[in-house]
């Protein structure tokens, strides 16, 4: 059985540029209520930033359309679906798709800052970025001077 998330928060940008920061606010609130650590919550932001954009550059030219962003909320992760619902021509290359493939700058840094990264064509684009919660310092139970052989 698939695990669910134990929260989820979807947000419904315009595909404008201006629009981008807005889903950066966001995931950075809830990275941070998680408890992630500054730099993995900047990594996150850059990550969604990029692939926002790219759904922008990509697909909506004219500025028309809407972005989703779904942010599924795990234990130990967060799961962001950046969606796009740009309808294209089947006998043509998903536009999405093929920008990614020429950005391949863009793709490259996402992957360099998620811990997976997957892209499929769902009547749209969509790309699914996951960061795993890291835990930071030594844990509680590892022992005490105390408790070391002498």
């Amino acid at each position: 059985m698939k695990e669910q998330p134990l929260d989820l928060v979807n947000l419904v940008i315009p595909a404008k540029t201006d629009f981008v920061g807005i889903a950066r606010l966001a995931v950075s609130g809830i990275a941070n209520r998680m408890g992630f650590s500054y730099d993995d919550i900047e990594d996150l932001k850059l990550a969604v930033s990029e692939a926002c954009t790219n759904a922008v550059d990509a697909q909506y030219t004219d500025g028309e359309g809407d972005i989703k962003v779904c942010c599924n909320i795990f234990s130990n992760r967060l799961e962001i679906e950046v969606m796009d619902q740009c309808l294209y021509d089947d006998d043509l290359e998903n536009p999405a798709i093929k920008a990614l493939r020429e950005q391949d700058l863009g793709l490259y840094l996402i992957e360099s800052l998620m811990d997976q990264v997957d892209v499929q064509e769902e009547g749209g684009v969509v790309v699914k970025l996951t960061k795993f919660i890291k835990e930071n310092g030594v844990k509680e139970h590892a022992g005490s001077p105390a408790s070391y052989p002498t």
